[in-house]
């Protein structure tokens, strides 16, 4: 038994003019927003000795990127796990599939029996899952914020089966994507990233970076550091960085195969633009937090490197 959902098909494409328009019209609110939809295209800010100083991580792998520039990487250059961002492209498959704005909270899920049973199944392996109860009903937004925020897995579960009718119809959708993306070292295997046969790159993660961060609505959620829900309550961004140095999102993960890794946007030192990021593998210390910390830290070597 799946969940219950109303689900508008077919995929819902801008068109560049429209934006343009919109964009003339009523302005840009935010420095972010601008970035997001006009990402700078030139990496010329970091010259080539500037990219030799930056601090990358000692172990793991990471890349970076300032505003649609070039992607840099270090480390290893094999496909790795990636633990829970893999959520961020079911974020955005999802968000393709069925897009929201600020009126529309999106297609509705009602949970059922199979997905209590599936959540306590998940919760005895030690996966991080939200609390759900039969007959609760979760807006696509609400869904994207358990998601996203606190990294629920049995909601990725959810979120497929709405979308796509099956969870291997949707990771069908999330390898279409990541093709589309150009990200030729993915390999999605489950729309939450505890299968360690989900794996990529830290340049490919960076690809997906950059897309997802054009999603107003993507944007927003990974932007905030709590969500109410309806049965479990308030839940919390395991993103401890947000809103500290610089940092606006994006998402963790964590995992013994993984090790520590998180994909970020952070603030560069030149205005509308965005340093897009990604650590992977990080094992000093607690994982989240070698993750956050490795991710600081290349983030502040980035800003040093592109003022020189």
């Amino acid at each position: 038994m799946s969940s219950t959902v109303y689900v508008t098909r077919g995929r819902r494409r801008r068109r560049v003019a429209m934006v343009a328009l919109v964009l003339a019209s009523v302005g840009i609110a935010t420095w972010q927003a601008a970035d997001a939809l006009t990402p700078v295209t030139s990496p010329a800010h970091v010259g080539a000795g500037g990219w030799t100083s930056v601090d990358w991580p000692d172990e793991g792998s990471a890349a970076v990127a300032l505003g649609g520039g070039e992607v840099h990487a270090s480390g290893w250059k094999q496909p790795v796990p990636i633990a829970s961002l893999a959520k961020v492209m079911t974020a955005y498959v999802v968000l393709r599939s069925r897009p929201i704005t600020p009126p529309d909270p999106g297609f509705t899920i009602t949970i059922t029996s199979y997905d209590v049973a599936d959540t306590a199944e998940r919760r005895s392996e030690g996966q991080s899952v939200i609390t759900v109860v039969a007959g609760e009903r979760l807006t696509e937004r609400q869904a994207l914020q358990a998601l996203l925020l606190p990294s629920a897995n049995n909601i990725a579960m959810a979120l497929a089966r709405a979308v796509s009718g099956s969870t291997e119809a949707f990771v069908g959708e999330m390898n279409a994507e990541a093709r589309r993306l150009g990200m030729t070292s993915t390999r999605y295997t489950d729309p939450s990233g505890y299968d360690a046969g989900t794996v990529s790159s830290a340049r490919d993660q960076v690809l997906l970076a950059r897309a997802a961060m054009k999603v107003d609505a993507f944007r927003h959620i990974v932007a905030e550091p709590t969500a109410a829900l309806p049965v479990v309550g308030v839940v919390h961004n395991t993103d401890t960085l947000l809103g500290h140095d610089g940092f606006i999102g994006i998402k963790t993960g964590s995992d013994q195969a993984a090790g520590g890794c998180f994909m970020f946007a952070a603030r560069s030192l030149r205005r509308h633009q965005l340093v897009f990021g990604v650590v992977l593998g990080q094992r000093d210390g607690p994982l989240i937090a070698a993750g956050l910390n490795a991710s600081r830290q290349l983030v502040d070597s980035v800003r040093r490197a592109s003022v020189r």
